[in-house]
């Protein structure tokens, strides 16, 4: 491709060299440079591509696109630009041909809800005859092929990569997560998203590498509404202001307050033969009744969030409310069958935070017991070990602490840090290393009326054990057990 069409929209000097020439690829990875190359220098947290500039010159690239000087040969052509990473996306999405101009983007932003209502939104389109691609925390769906995701929003090339691929497969649209660091990191620039969603926020991600506060941390979702056409937000968040405030869009609103666009009013919690959701009555852009087999406050908040961008694709509602009622998320409050006495869930809560909106929104349901099973990942802070043993002890009437991924640490030193947090409270626990026996104790043990969650590892299907990573999936173990029962 010329790389003069490549650069079109993007603001740049050319420093050295001729931009009439033509590049085979664009590379972002000093190690996949091959002959005829256009490569582009990102700064990483821990690499510098503008290192490697001889490096990859010597292997064949022939443009390099810098922030800053570099010593290369003359007859390398070298592009000067404000930001590599921008320039990344921009030049992506012409080398690509543009595909986000051929699909309905859909990019949902919020800290929690993201997954759940991705998958939501693709049920519902694709109930209604549309052929979805989907890029996510748990993984890429294009057409019949799943690629396992690596970031909640991949790197921009990657990003502009799956969208031609989904154009190629016959996709009218796509549904995918934007992460805060996605927006900062301009893995999204390069096109405008037909819808943005905010679904809500709280203080997360903030640290080293991550966002310096919470405030730098609102201000990167608002990002979003200055690359989208249409916003949908969530007005009961009480930061849902700061987040729009810099908006370049049309905004429309949802919530369960009644100045929202779209409310859902009359909220019900159901249980039904260990199955637990909720019903409410849609009000304002669309009216109807609506039920979801998945517990808790958040799905009114996730199935309201689809509803309102589904409504803009015409879907009736009756396919709305098929689709919401067999809605289902790996790992995301995800209800497995073992008996019409209690309840049995895996989610992904892994950190105080998501662990405490998790239980307190299933004690709403009133169970005889709410146990709570989790551990906690090794090599990683140990605030978060106090801070969830806290928690469950708080607000579970049992906790089984158990293993997770210990990487490499001991397990039972995790175990023991959990119960730092844990003798804040007087919570009831008991501690089982074995992943496997734990939940088998919590099944055995079950109670006519109990909600018992396994938490953190959601859709994970390994543990991390010393580098290594085993096979290890909380389903199939719940069906080993099961097996195991019966005999």
């Amino acid at each position: 491709m010329q790389l003069k069409r490549l650069l079109e929209n993007l603001e740049y000097d050319c420093i050295q060299g001729n931009e009439d020439i033509t590049v085979e690829s664009v590379i972002y990875d000093s190690r996949k440079v091959i002959s005829q190359s256009l490569f582009v220098c990102i700064k990483g947290t821990a690499v510098d591509g503008h290192k490697f500039a001889d490096e990859v010159v010597e292997k064949g690239a022939v443009v390099l696109i810098v922030e800053e000087t570099v010593d290369v040969p003359e007859h390398i052509t070298v592009i000067k630009v404000k930001d590599t990473r921008y320039a990344l996306a921009v030049i992506s999405a012409a080398y690509f041909d543009h595909p986000a101009q051929k699909l309905k983007t859909i990019g949902i932003t919020g800290t929690k809800g993201k997954t759940t209502t991705t998958y939501m939104v693709k049920s519902i389109l694709e109930n209604a005859g549309y052929k979805v691609g989907l890029i996510g925390t748990i993984e890429a769906i294009i057409g019949n092929e799943v690629i396992p995701a690596n970031n909640t929003t991949p790197e921009s090339y990657i990003v502009q990569e799956y969208f031609s691929k989904m154009v190629e497969a016959g996709c009218d649209a796509v549904v995918m997560e934007v992460s805060s660091q996605g927006l900062m990191m301009h893995r999204t620039a390069g096109f405008v998203f037909d819808f943005g969603i905010f679904t809500n926020i709280e203080p997360d991600h903030i640290g080293p590498n991550e966002h310096k506060d919470f405030e730098e941390y609102m201000e990167c979702k608002g990002l979003l509404f200055q690359q989208c056409k249409i916003g949908i937000v969530n007005c009961d968040d009480k930061h849902f202001e700061k987040v729009i405030e810099n908006h370049t869009c049309k905004l429309e609103t949802f919530g369960i307050s009644t100045n929202a666009d779209l409310q859902a009013d009359n909220i019900e919690f159901t249980v039904e033969k260990g199955i637990l959701g909720v019903t409410y009555d849609l009000k304002g852009l669309l009216e109807c009744q609506v039920a979801v087999d998945i517990p808790g406050t958040f799905s009114v908040y996730n199935s309201l969030t689809a509803i309102a961008i589904c409504r803009h694709f015409k879907v009736p509602v009756e396919k709305m409310k098929k689709a919401l009622k067999a809605a289902k998320v790996k790992g995301r409050i995800e209800m497995v069958k073992v008996s019409d006495d209690f309840t049995l869930m895996i989610d992904y809560a892994h950190n105080a935070m998501s662990l405490e909106s998790l239980l307190s929104s299933l004690k709403a349901y009133q169970p005889t017991r709410l146990v709570c099973l989790f551990g906690c990942g090794g090599d990683r802070s140990k605030l978060r070990r106090y801070e969830m043993g806290e928690v469950s002890g708080k607000l579970a009437d049992l906790t089984v602490i158990t293993s997770d991924n210990p990487r490499t640490e001991e397990p039972q030193a995790i175990i023991d840090d959990i119960k730092i947090g844990m003798a804040k409270t007087d919570g009831k626990y008991v501690e089982i290393s074995d992943r496997k026996e734990a939940i088998r104790y919590a099944i055995e043990h079950g109670q006519k009326g109990d909600i018992i969650v396994l938490a953190g590892k959601g859709h994970e299907d390994y543990q991390e054990i010393n580098g290594v990573k085993y096979s290890l999936d909380e389903r199939v173990l719940i069906q080993e057990i099961l097996e195991e029962i019966s005999r």
